[in-house]
């Protein structure tokens, strides 16, 4: 009995945790201690935040992984979330280990926009798109983020004569469509852009660089 209970707690998952972005939900844990047993499995469940229930995901039942698709299970963007795992090895299973609360609308990042140039003379034209979330219209489109969130976007400018690193923020807006004028020909300059989100104080990372030269 000692033994299993050495072995309960060997194998136990530690730092379970909720990652998210544009709603594309994972909860994500470490191994335990004794993670060279080589035949731990895990068990993962999930509930809103004060139901009394928790549900077994499926397809997350038994398995080697240390990583659950939760997307459509937090679909319900504004309610908060707990996931738990327990493993088992050797025929002993380890208690549950709890993530915190997490609420998909609060906690998960945004992307960049894509960015497209069109350049003409002495000016770059962009067009900027929002990411899309995992979730669908009935159609079948996939729904963008600015659907849920007053969206701003950030627009940066490297001129790569001046200084790699140095980017200049030449635009903070809504619009989709972009013209940066005055720019120098024969300099090469490169565009990058971010999210912003007003409401949580909250930006994306930058998006990939998409250089031209005029």
């Amino acid at each position: 009995v000692l033994e299993n209970r050495e072995l309960q707690d060997l194998i136990k998952p530690q730092k379970v945790e909720f990652h998210s972005l544009n709603f594309n939900t994972t909860l994500h844990w470490q191994p335990g201690r004794a993670s060279e047993a080589r035949d731990t499995v895990y068990f993962v469940q999930y509930k809103v935040y004060g139901q009394s229930t928790w549900q077994n995901k499926d397809d997350c039942w038994g398995i080697q992984n240390h990583v659950c698709d939760l997307t459509n299970e937090t679909s319900d963007i504004q309610e908060p979330y707990y996931g738990r795992v327990k493993a088992a090895s050797a025929g002993v299973y380890s208690n549950w280990s709890l993530s915190c609360r997490f609420t998909p609308w609060r906690e998960t990042m945004i992307g960049p926009p894509t960015v497209t140039v069109v350049h003409s003379n002495k000016s770059v034209i962009l067009k900027l798109q929002a990411p899309h979330s995992p979730y669908k219209r009935r159609r079948g489109s996939k729904i963008p983020m600015t659907n849920y969130y007053d969206l701003l976007y950030q627009v940066f400018i490297i001129n790569n004569l001046l200084n790699e690193q140095h980017r200049v923020l030449v635009y903070e807006g809504k619009d989709k469509v972009i013209k940066i004028e005055d720019l120098r020909p024969g300099v090469s300059y490169c565009i990058t852009a971010k999210t912003y989100v007003p409401m949580l104080d909250r930006s994306s990372v930058y998006s990939s660089r998409q250089c031209t030269v005029l």
